[in-house]
């Protein structure tokens, strides 16, 4: 099936006791063993089934199933948050020290992550001097665990050349994790370049809605953590917890998925609640449509804001003088995200008042919603940044970060047109 087939059949046709089309929501804590036999094998990870939410949810199972199909991955596990299955992603690869090399165009939440709360556990976060995969593979080591990146980033907008960065990674048998919340699998799927895991947060786009959170890791099966006996012994050395089970052995291709729920999943409990899995769902059913009308109007905003004497820069990949044009044309068929970042002339202030003044366009820190939504990267997202930490992360002081939603583009850019005359006119009049 095409990927807009997948986002709406995928993982469920109907209920098999009432026949309904509809997801059911599964609102159980637990789940009956047939015996005492059935429940050993279940914990045993034996068998396959529902024994408990706190580790699986039929209602989670179906959206795991559907987003590891649009990703092209062969298992998700579905979580709480996106934050939530990065951090996952990271400790199941590095939780028994190591390093992360990644690109320094990060959110600026999980720049945090890496660099100081993984780090007071014990993983080092290495950040490349650019997004290059020259730069990135000259930090690998014997000691590396995963490189690291965000396909488009949030909010520098640079559009990483996954198929080199992964070769670069692979030459040192390193997997590549990748955050591809803003691009979603209609853009681009990262495992068919080379990335071995997809990380979404599923709150942004994929939903769309801004009605749930939660976030996701596809596994694409492909990394052979077999192989790589030495540099992750987790996966190929028997886990007490789990009487001596040996996770390469038994899940194969689907190694890491697997524990990732049995060890994190199971042990500190970031669970997504299947309310927010229904409602995720019902999102995706859309999301093809919906990425099709925020590409259209984010072509015309930045058009609009590029031509406009009180904008001081726009970045956006869909210019021809943009120095991630021609990854755009490779990854994105030519279709930038609507995520786009603008300067305003006169400064953090000037861009402070230009934020003050939107009435259509929220002014909040989620992107990827239907509304069109605007952050001022340096009072919010990256306010916890020094000023070198932000220039690196691609953040200015000037900036606006601008979702860019699915209303009618003659609105949106009124809008901006209008908060724009509120504050830089008399400034350039002066």
């Amino acid at each position: 099936m095409r990927r807009e087939t997948i986002a709406i059949h995928s993982g469920f046709d109907c209920d098999p006791a009432t026949k309904a089309v509809a997801v059911p929501i599964y609102q159980s804590v637990a789940y009956a063993f047939d015996s005492a036999d059935h429940g050993a094998a279940l914990f045993n990870l034996e068998e396959d089934g529902f024994r408990y939410s706190r580790i699986s949810n039929p209602t989670n199972a179906i959206l795991e199933e559907r987003v590891a199909e649009l990703e092209g991955g062969i298992a998700g596990v579905a979580l709480a948050s996106g934050q939530a299955a990065l951090h996952y992603a990271f400790l199941n690869v590095a939780d028994h020290g190591g390093n992360i090399v990644a690109a320094p165009q990060l959110y600026g939440t999980t720049h945090t992550l890496l660099n100081h709360v993984l780090r007071r556990q014990g993983i080092e976060a290495r950040f490349a001097a650019s997004d290059s995969a020259a730069d990135i593979e000259a930090l690998i080591d014997d000691e590396t665990r995963a490189v690291f990146c965000e396909t488009v980033g949030n909010p520098a907008g640079n559009i990483c050349d996954i198929a080199a960065i992964s070769e670069a990674a692979h030459r040192h048998g390193v997997p590549v994790i990748v955050d591809n919340t803003v691009a979603t699998p209609i853009l681009l799927r990262p495992i068919e370049h080379g990335a071995d895991i997809v990380v979404h947060s599923l709150t942004k786009f994929m939903g769309g809605h801004g009605t749930a959170m939660g976030g996701m890791v596809v596994d694409s099966g492909r990394f052979d953590w077999a192989g790589e006996k030495r540099r992750f012994p987790q996966f190929n050395e028997p886990d007490r917890s789990y009487h001596g089970l040996v996770y390469a052995e038994r899940f194969g291709k689907a190694a890491f998925a697997a524990r990732m729920r049995s060890v994190y999943q199971r042990t500190t409990g970031a669970v997504m609640a299947p309310m927010s899995a229904f409602l995720l769902l019902q999102g995706i059913e859309t999301v093809a449509l919906r990425v099709e009308r925020h590409v259209d109007n984010a072509r015309r905003v930045a058009d609009f804001l590029r031509a406009d004497p009180r904008v001081e820069w726009v970045n956006y990949a869909g210019f021809e003088d943009s120095p991630y044009f021609e990854l755009a044309g490779k990854y994105l068929c030519g279709r930038p995200p609507s995520l786009l970042t603008f300067g305003v002339v006169g400064g953090y202030e000037a861009a402070k008042a230009f934020y003050d003044r939107l009435a259509l366009v929220k002014r909040l820190v989620n992107i990827g919603d239907v509304k069109s939504l605007a952050c001022h990267p340096a009072s919010t997202t990256h306010r916890q940044m020094t000023a070198e930490e932000a220039a690196a992360a691609g953040v200015t002081p000037e900036m606006i970060r601008l979702c860019v939603g699915i209303e009618h583009a003659d609105d949106i850019i009124a809008d901006l047109d209008q908060a724009l005359a509120a504050r830089a006119t008399p400034m350039l009049a002066a």
